[in-house]
């Protein structure tokens, strides 16, 4: 799994950093990589890998935590959240997660990826992540 951000100027990094960890129950240091903004200022973009039982445990609070409306709709959409090599792709609002919420959100997102090995997905993959989500959540 991988949890990334961009971070402008404007923000607080460790305030976003901070919430992704204590939300999504990650306890290692992202990557950091500082960039150049469209006008010059600075982005750092955060990246989080996740492998293991680190991975399984921020999927299920993501799983858990998601309920309800926004369950309902990812799962609704969620042919088209997975690509060719079967990878999830879900983004959450970043000032939601700040104040303690997890809600799907086009802008200004957190973004999760999350690849399973092949094996681990027997059939359908759609119906693997459905399942997956239903049963953690």
């Amino acid at each position: 799994m991988e949890v990334s951000c961009f971070i402008h100027a404007t923000e607080d990094e460790g305030k976003v950093a901070g919430a992704i960890a204590n939300e999504l129950k990650i306890s290692g240091e992202p990557h950091r990589e500082r960039l150049d903004g469209h006008f010059g200022n600075e982005v750092i973009h955060l990246r989080y890998h996740l492998t293991g039982e680190e991975a399984w445990i921020a999927f299920s609070v993501i799983a858990d935590r998601l309920g309800g409306d926004n369950l309902h709709a990812l799962l609704q959409g969620l042919d088209s959240a997975i690509d060719e090599h079967s990878a999830l792709f879900l983004r959450f609002s970043k000032q939601d997660l700040v104040m303690g919420r997890l809600a799907l959100s086009a802008g200004d997102p957190i973004r999760v990826r999350v690849k399973p090995r092949q094996f681990m997905i027997r059939g359908d993959v759609t119906r693997f992540y459905f399942q997956l989500l239903e049963r953690s959540s």
